[in-house]
C-alpha cells in the first residue's frame, strides 16, 4: 500500500496553556496521575534543545517535568527526557530521526525529517510501529502540530499540540485514522 497523507483533524479549540493541556490528559487517562512526580523535575532543556537544534513545545516540556516516560494501554509510548538522562533520550531521538528519514519518509508522502525546515520530529511511537511526530512548522514550537504515520500507511495531521492530541485520542474525541482504539491502562513504572 502506498503511503498517503489523508487529511488534518483540527481540535475544537487549540489548548495553548501547558497546565490546561496536562490537566486534560490527566482527566482523560485514569491512573496516569499515579506516575506523577511529587515535585517538578529539573531537566536540562538548554542542553537537550541545543542537541536537537530546536526548542520544544511548552506542553511537552511541562509533561516531561511532571512525568517519566510512560505508555498508555501497552500501545502508545511517550518518550520523555529524564533529569540526568537527557543525553540518552537525545541519542534515541537522533536514532529515531535517522530511521524516520530512511524507512518512513523516503518512500512516503514527500515529507522531510528534522532539521529540514518544517521537518518531522518524533516524540512517541506505538508497539505496532506507528509514529507520532511534530511537524516543526510555524514561527514558534507552540505553533507546531502533530503528524501521525500509521503502520498501515495512513499519514495525517492533528492541528494541536502533543499533550492535547494524547488527551483527545484517549477520550475518543478525535478520529483515530489508521490507529486502534486505545486502552486507557497506564502500567506502573
Amino acid at each position: 500500500m502506498e503511503d498517503e497523507l489523508v487529511s488534518t483533524q483540527t481540535p475544537q479549540r487549540r489548548i495553548a496553556d501547558p497546565e490546561e493541556a496536562l490537566a486534560l490528559l490527566e482527566r482523560a487517562v485514569p491512573g496516569l496521575t499515579d506516575l506523577r512526580r511529587p515535585a517538578r523535575a529539573v531537566i536540562d532543556w538548554a542542553g537537550f534543545e541545543d542537541g536537537l537544534g530546536t526548542r520544544l513545545p511548552s506542553d511537552f516540556k511541562y509533561l516531561a517535568e511532571w512525568y517519566p516516560t510512560f505508555d498508555i494501554g501497552g500501545f502508545l509510548l511517550v518518550r520523555l527526557p529524564e533529569p540526568g538522562e537527557e543525553g540518552r533520550i537525545l541519542q534515541g531521538t537522533r536514532d529515531s530521526l535517522k530511521l524516520l528519514a530512511t524507512a518512513w519518509l523516503e518512500p512516503g508522502p514527500g515529507l522531510l525529517a528534522h532539521p529540514a525546515p518544517g521537518g518531522l520530529l518524533p516524540w512517541g511511537e506505538s508497539c505496532d510501529s506507528d509514529k507520532f511526530m511534530w511537524s516543526t512548522t510555524g514561527p514558534t514550537p507552540q505553533d507546531w502540530f502533530v503528524t501521525v504515520a500509521s503502520r498501515g500507511g495512513a499519514w495525517w495531521h492533528y492541528g494541536g499540540g502533543a499533550v492535547q492530541f494524547l488527551a483527545e485520542y484517549c477520550t475518543g474525541i478525535l478520529e483515530p485514522w489508521g490507529l486502534p482504539p486505545i486502552d486507557l491502562d497506564v502500567p506502573p513504572s
